[in-house]
């Protein structure tokens, strides 16, 4: 079999291609390697799961970066002042403190309170939702730019704790298949874990629930959900707050999970990524789950190849290109797949519509 390898890969063009695929491989059976990628996606489903609660009720959300960007700031900001109130000694389990706890809900409450304004401004004033989230976006940069120079700088000592991992028995890890699936998909932090969970629940929600069917039929179809009894604005407005959740959640991951402090920009254009993730998976939260899997495994790539980058003939073609290149790998691969998908995934029929009711007579 190494005979074999050993001669495709010298072969022009395809023993490049052949040993890359060897390397992706390697790397994705790694679990050191392996383990990163939901550490990247988790801000992508989260972000995801709330394009798709705008998305499938008829409200289109292009400003899921800014509220995963103000969440982000205001959950390091909830529980770096949590912190010094009221310091705690840390939980044996993700290592939680209260002041990390409070620093969520801050999250969330962000989150929901941003999605009201976007609510607000999409479906009563009926403004372009595409203008609405821009706003949204642009207001978000301002204000944590602002606070950030205004509070943060001067208090360099503000924040620093994250909630751990959960460290899984090495018995457990040295079992073959199940100790690497428990690597790459459990040890990971409660934000994490939790993302995986609400991809499961939501899914089963959206197409098995009364709720789900009333949500479909309102971005299907709203006049006709009307007709039969359903609120199209109150459903509206229910899912899109609801899914500030979803982005408060994102933006607590960066700043109390991932990172421990917060920097301007600190989303990196991840809403826009988590927007393409909801394209990608058809509006389905296990196809966008599997498309920010995708989009991350490209970072999880450069991790990869900053550890044990690859030898030989694909090893010189790497050195080759530009460290810069595999920091924009993410960006290109979404724009790639994206394009790819443009024309072939069908969004819900009254996404983006303003809806009016009719008036009585």
């Amino acid at each position: 079999m190494d005979a074999i390898s050993g001669a495709i890969s010298g072969i022009p063009v395809i023993g490049i291609v052949w040993q890359l695929i060897g390397y992706l491989v390697a790397a994705v059976t790694n679990p050191t390697i392996s383990g990163q990628v939901l550490f990247f996606a988790t801000p992508l489903i989260l972000g995801a799961m709330c394009g798709i609660m705008n998305e499938r009720s008829g409200v289109v959300n292009i400003g899921i970066e800014g509220m995963m960007l103000m969440s982000a700031f205001f959950a390091f900001l909830g529980a770096g002042v949590a912190a010094q109130i009221m310091p705690s000694q840390p939980w044996p389990i993700f290592g939680i403190t209260i002041p990390l706890l409070i620093g969520v809900l801050v999250a969330i409450l962000t989150g929901m309170a941003v999605s009201v304004l976007h609510a607000w401004l999409a479906i009563t004033v009926r403004a372009d939702q595409i203008i609405s989230g821009t706003i949204i976006n642009i207001f978000a940069g301002g204000l944590t730019g602002y606070l950030h120079a205004l509070i943060v700088t001067p208090n360099p000592g503000l924040g620093g704790a994250i909630f751990a991992s959960w460290d899984p028995p090495q018995a457990l890890l040295d079992i073959p298949v199940l100790g690497w699936f428990v690597n790459a998909v459990l040890a990971h932090g409660p934000i994490a874990i939790t993302s995986l969970i609400t991809v499961a629940v939501l899914q089963i929600l959206l197409f098995r629930s009364r709720w789900g069917l009333r949500t479909r039929a309102v971005g299907e179809h709203p006049k006709a959900a009307e007709t039969v009894g359903i609120d199209v604005i109150r459903t509206r407005y229910r899912n899109v707050i609801l899914g500030g959740i979803f982005a408060g959640l994102a933006g607590a991951f960066l700043t109390l999970e991932s990172q421990g402090h917060f920097q301007l920009g600190l989303t990196a254009g991840r809403g826009f990524i988590a927007l393409a993730a909801v394209i990608v998976g058809r509006w389905t939260p296990l196809g966008a789950l599997a498309a920010a899997l995708l989009f991350a495994a490209t970072d999880a790539l450069r991790i990869a190849i900053g550890i044990a980058p690859p030898t030989g003939d694909l090893g010189t073609v790497f050195n080759v290109i530009p460290a810069q290149f595999y920091q924009a790998l993410p960006y290109i691969v979404t724009i790639v797949v994206l394009a790819g998908f443009v024309g072939r995934s069908v969004a819900p029929a009254a996404v983006g519509q303003p809806y009016a009711k009719e008036a009585r007579t």
